[in-house]
């Protein structure tokens, strides 16, 4: 059964070349060796590699559209070629025996670079309203005596006398119906076609060097724990020189004293002593946007939730910002002095409430089971 190529990649059979393109590098920014560790996003990596390498290329994607496999032992549409795994038809077959060969060609010695990780730490203040950091990166950058050709100044790479730049080494055998042909790449020019005769002696012939450097990141107002920051072109130069990967700098947000995070509203805990929230009262309550004074009114009940709207962080995308939730704790007190004591008997004498009262969950109209139903009063 043939590999839905399309699906791997998540695009539509119509897909354009630019859509199939825009797909692959979404995935391969999420699954990248590099970035994903995860044994199982490394495979999933080799795969969405292999569908846009099929897909990217007219004619395997026309076996594709025929319903064939060109990755598939004898590739072709229809499921196979009639010679037998190997083969792609009978043109391979004559290839294989009387001394064609398809030859690939020399390798580039100019690759794109890695792309590369580094994480920051960051306080909610500085994740809500956005900030600049430096940082300190250690990458590859292109070699400044070689300029990323790897050779001496003054020398250039020379055509390779093993394989004659063609960058393979072809290998006949002979049966008894003819000659056959493979190919391996060149063990001297590592599959280039050429040699550095006088290798720099900065870089050994690489063409780049590591070197620390310091960038300063754009910190966006409202991101989260765990985004990433993408810097194009950040990344480590490719060998040869080639054009540099991309640097992804991934935010780790602290643990805040006071704050909760939940998306883009703030969680707070404030405690109230029993006799303060029976008779109301005000408190002081520290804010991002500075300090802020709620009032209580007189009854406030354990588990209240009060919302201040607009104080929480804002949004990464688009305007405004979340709230401010303040969860109210009344504190029952543990010990008591004589005159305390009597004094709270007299208080439950006059208030009838020497005995608790039972109240079924069906007709409560108030306490914890209207609250946990999401009652809540706003300012």
């Amino acid at each position: 059964m043939a590999v839905d190529y399309y699906a791997v990649l998540g695009v539509s059979r119509e897909a354009t070349g630019d859509e199939i393109k825009r797909a692959y590098r979404k995935l391969a920014r999420e699954l990248h060796p590099d970035i994903n560790p995860d044994p199982e996003a490394q495979q999933r990596f080799k795969t969405v590699t292999a569908a846009y390498e099929v897909l990217s290329d007219p004619e395997k994607r026309q076996i594709v559209d025929l319903g064939g496999d060109p990755l598939a032992p004898g590739g072709g549409a229809g499921g196979g070629s009639p010679f037998g795994p190997g083969f792609g038809g009978l043109g391979d077959i004559m290839d294989a025996f009387f001394g064609g060969g398809a030859s690939r060609g020399p390798r580039s010695r100019v690759r794109r670079g890695n792309d590369a990780l580094l994480r920051i730490d960051l306080d909610l203040a500085e994740t809500a309203f956005g900030t600049n950091r430096d940082i300190m990166v250690d990458t590859a950058v292109v070699c400044e005596i070689c300029t990323g050709s790897g050779a001496v100044p003054g020398t250039a790479p020379t055509t390779c006398q093993t394989c004659g730049g063609r960058g393979e080494i072809q290998q006949v055998t002979r049966s008894f119906l003819g000659q056959m042909v493979t190919s391996r790449p060149c063990t001297r020019c590592s599959g280039t076609g050429t040699v550095i005769e006088h290798p720099c002696r900065e870089c050994a012939g690489d063409g780049r060097v590591r070197k620390r450097r310091t960038l300063t990141v754009k910190i966006p107002a409202g991101i989260g724990d765990g985004m990433r920051i993408r810097l194009s072109g950040e990344g480590e130069v490719g060998p040869g020189g080639g054009p540099a990967g991309d640097l992804y700098v991934e935010v780790s947000e602290r643990v805040h004293p006071v704050f909760t995070r939940e998306g883009d509203d703030l969680h707070c805990e404030l405690r109230l002593p029993m006799t303060a929230a029976a008779l109301g009262t005000s408190a002081t309550i520290e804010t991002l946007d500075g300090n802020e004074t709620i009032t209580f009114k007189a009854g406030t009940q354990p588990g209240e939730v009060i919302r201040l709207s607009g104080r929480g962080v804002p949004h990464l995308r688009g305007v405004g910002r979340g709230h401010l939730h303040v969860h109210v704790l009344v504190e029952t007190p543990t010990k008591l002095d004589a005159e305390q004591e009597r004094l709270m008997r007299e208080l439950s004498r006059l208030r009838a409430e020497e005995q608790p009262t039972v109240v079924s969950a069906a007709t409560a109209s108030s306490g914890l089971f209207n609250r946990r139903r999401g009652g809540r009063r706003k300012t």
